[in-house]
């Protein structure tokens, strides 16, 4: 099938996701953005692209729709074993040793970027498992894809979506079907799913952990910039950051000190 877009098309639908969203179309990831956009066209039932251009200006949800189909939703349970590890062996401990001497006993968690649950699912599974009494804990969850938010607030995953979860896990969390495992609502009522654009202010505060992986790489310098920093602003002081292990805050104009621990690196925000 030919392209749909010409070089001007792609300009301009390559800019207007970028104001939009952060997120950054080069020539080498165009093909993508040239099948998404003949989805979208074929569900509204036009045949011009820039009838559809103008559409996403004045209709707010259907560029929300296409911000959806653009992005990329991998993930699994326990992705990345390492940061887990760190999460568990270091920043939780670090954490409740401050809630203590503050006389607070909520852990506010955000998981940023959080595609189809799997992420916040398995922090909800961890903190359920190792946190000791008084303490609770809350995680939010966002994403800028409507339809991954619903599987995520669904909780229901396919027998070839579980692999990684431990068998104790998995026994005391989810319930088997027919059809695959669903979440249980001791866990699921843990997890606030709610979309967000990482390119605006979330409006949460005090966050002492927040995981945000694989997500930056799909921002240029100037975006992955603000989105860092809006990081920064919603987090507590003495709190965590998790990033992709193929993405760094090297050479970004960021707060944050770089943490290497016994598990895994991640990122700090200090008292300084």
């Amino acid at each position: 099938m030919a392209d749909l877009l010409t070089d001007t098309d792609f300009e301009l639908f390559r800019k207007v996701i970028y104001d939009e969203s952060g997120i950054t179309f080069s020539a080498t990831n165009r093909s993508i953005l040239d099948s998404r956009l003949k989805e979208r066209l074929r569900e509204k039932q036009l045949t011009d692209v820039r009838v559809y251009y103008n559409l996403i200006l004045s209709d707010k949800e259907e560029m929300k729709l296409l911000l959806d189909s653009v992005t990329t939703n991998l993930t699994r349970f326990f992705r990345n074993q390492p940061h887990f590890d760190a999460f568990v062996n270091y920043v939780v401990p670090k954490v409740l040793e401050l809630k203590k001497q503050k006389g607070e006993t909520c852990l506010k968690v955000w998981s940023a970027g959080c595609s189809t649950g799997e992420e916040p699912y398995t922090i909800a599974m961890i903190l359920q498992d190792i946190l000791p009494a008084p303490y609770t804990y809350e995680i939010i969850a966002s994403d800028i894809s409507l339809k991954s938010l619903m599987v995520g607030k669904q909780g229901f995953y396919e027998e070839s979506r579980i692999g990684g979860i431990p068998q104790k896990y998995l026994d005391r969390f989810f319930t088997k079907t027919a059809n695959g495992y669903q979440v249980k609502d001791e866990l699921k009522n843990k997890v606030r799913f709610d979309y967000h654009n990482l390119k605006n202010d979330s409006g949460l505060r005090n966050l002492d952990i927040v995981f945000c992986r694989n997500v930056l790489i799909y921002f240029d310098d100037a975006a992955q910039t603000v989105a860092v920093n809006r990081f920064w602003d919603s987090m507590a002081r003495q709190s965590y950051l998790f990033i992709g292990h193929s993405e760094s805050l090297f050479g970004m104009d960021t707060k944050f000190e770089f943490l290497k621990t016994d598990w895994a690196c991640l990122y700090q925000k200090t008292d300084k």
